[in-house]
């Protein structure tokens, strides 16, 4: 065991062999490239050589990028059917003393997958647990999109059901903070459509298959990008959507409650809407939501 710790393990990044050190024992959380493969960092490169295997959701897409650089690990499929069946074989891996990396098909793991449990699990359980940084389609999209990233919030995608995700937008509405969410291209163009109802001309970028051959950012406000996707834009890949966040409104969402309890007084909740849309020129979604959670206070209080 003392000689196999000290063995050189090959790998060829640049078609000629280099050596890595075979890991300490431990949970490596391995960021991969998000399109191009040449955006690998030398350390994962090394740290992909030298474990003892590689858990991946695809063993196909992750075979693409070993193959890539001559590294031969072992590799092993982890993802959201297998997780609860795979987990306990992989804990019992890294008790055994064993170095395994994580990583997704692309970017950092734990976006949108399912590897905090084994993370979770693996931390409890008293293992070494070490982040490997590098391409994230989150932070590609921010740097390039033009706008506000001193506070963004991450939504990941949003309900596929036209109902589930108008309600969810609605309580994104207010969030003050840069918006980025995925979307796949059958869905982008409603997607922008309920943006836009609910948040109207707010500013926007799409950014579809970053780092890959046919890379497109496209800027505007949401009801022009709506409009743009409705109609011939490119759909075919993988998106990120870049929202800003909402304009100061020079206090006018302070009283936007004052003035619905006002309005409802004396109209209907869809004309209250109205009257108060126009007077602050907030989204009417938002301003229906706010006045359905004030309708059902009253209700309440009246009981």
């Amino acid at each position: 065991m003392a000689n196999e710790s000290k063995r050189l393990r090959r790998y060829a990044p640049f078609g000629s062999a280099m050596g890595a050190a075979k890991a300490e024992p431990g949970l490596y959380l391995v960021a991969t490239p998000i399109g191009n493969l040449g955006d690998i960092t030398l350390r994962a490169l090394e740290v992909l050589a030298g474990v003892d295997i590689v858990t991946c959701e695809d063993t196909r897409v992750t075979r693409k990028l070993m193959d890539r650089y001559g590294i031969e690990t072992p590799l092993t499929p982890y993802h959201e059917h297998n997780a609860a069946e795979a987990r306990p074989r992989l804990l019992a891996r890294l008790a055994d003393g064993q170095a395994i990396a994580l990583v997704s098909d692309a970017g950092t793991p734990l976006i949108s997958d399912p590897g905090y449990k084994l993370v979770r699990a693996a931390c409890e359980a008293g293992h070494t647990v070490t982040a490997l940084p590098g391409p994230s389609s989150v932070l590609a999209a921010l740097s390039v999109a033009g706008l506000p990233t001193d506070r963004f919030f991450f939504e990941g995608f949003l309900p596929a059901k036209q109902a589930a995700r108008q309600k969810r937008v609605a309580e994104l509405a207010s969030i003050p903070a840069t918006l980025v969410l995925f979307e796949s291209g059958s869905r982008l163009a409603p997607t922008l459509a309920d943006l836009a109802a609910a948040f109207g001309k707010r500013a926007a970028a799409t950014c579809r298959e970053l780092t890959k051959l046919h890379e497109e950012i496209r800027r505007g406000d949401l009801e022009t990008l709506a409009r743009d996707y409705a109609a011939d834009a490119e759909l075919r890949g993988e998106f990120v959507v870049v929202v800003a966040p909402p304009a100061d409104d020079d206090g006018t969402s302070d009283n936007v409650d004052e003035l619905l309890l006002q309005a409802l007084r004396r109209v209907s909740v869809k004309d209250a809407v109205g009257e108060v849309a126009l007077a602050t020129g907030r989204p009417r979604r938002e301003v229906y939501q706010r006045a359905l959670i004030l309708a059902k206070d009253a209700v309440n209080e009246g009981k």
